[in-house]
């Protein structure tokens, strides 16, 4: 986010209304305080109004660098492609020429960077779950309930009862994290298809042959439907 964009925000705005605040503060600090200037008040409070300005800014976050190398397939295709598309949109902006239409452009590629942070976080959460998978070993616990079943045989003992439970329990885990795994992905692989439609959207927007306000709008949607996705795997933990 840079600075016109921090700037512009609501909280920016509600602070720098406050300009009143802050002057009556130096001017009750001078009334205050003896020797103090009713001019040399005014500076404080302009100075306090400047800073009251800036801490109200949101702050830049530095961004988490991305590396499709550190998680397994099907997620790393997914933030490959998805940093296809922020390339490429940003690759527009750059190519669009300077006016309204390229700084709203700026703006919408602050957001579709959002969406690939998003799906960074969304494709180590889904690594690390088929990590999970593969050391609960799905194959090895099968093969381990058929052995327990085959010894327990008709009249089980107790022990042989609890083990038998606890496997079943640890295979109904797996096929859960299974689930959760396949159907996060599924849902992964259509934003990846609706970032790239949004990619080309981009070009004739930066012609003006596009919906602008839709064009932001739609962008929005997908960087919440992401959001909610990765807040839905957090739960997982």
């Amino acid at each position: 986010m840079g600075f016109r964009d921090r700037f512009f925000t609501p909280a920016t705005a509600q602070a720098i209304l406050s300009w009143r605040i802050a002057l009556g503060i130096g001017v009750a600090v001078a009334m205050a305080v003896g020797g103090i200037s009713i001019p040399l008040a005014i500076g404080a409070g302009v100075a306090l109004y400047g800073g009251l300005v800036f801490a109200a800014m949101p702050k830049t976050r530095r961004r988490q660098r991305i590396d499709p190398f550190v998680v397994g397939e099907p997620w790393r295709q997914y933030v490959q492609g998805a940093q296809r598309a922020a390339a490429k949109l940003h690759r527009t902006v750059q190519d669009t020429a300077a006016g309204p239409v390229r700084e709203r452009l700026q703006t919408v590629a602050v957001k579709l960077d959002q969406g690939l942070d998003e799906t960074w976080r969304i494709a180590r959460r889904g690594d690390e779950i088929d990590g999970a998978v593969s050391r609960l070993d799905p194959t090895r616990l099968r093969s381990k309930l058929a052995t327990l079943e085959l010894e327990a045989g008709d009249q089980p003992g107790d022990e042989l009862i609890a083990a038998i439970e606890s496997v079943r329990s640890q295979l109904e885990s797996t096929e859960r994290l299974k689930a959760k795994s396949a159907n996060t992905a599924s849902k992964l692989r259509l934003t990846q298809t609706r970032l790239d439609e949004l990619t080309a959207r981009a070009l004739e927007v930066s012609i003006g042959a596009g919906d602008t306000d839709a064009y932001e709008h739609d962008v929005e949607d997908l960087v919440d439907e992401l959001e909610g996705l990765r807040l839905a795997l957090d739960e997982t933990r």
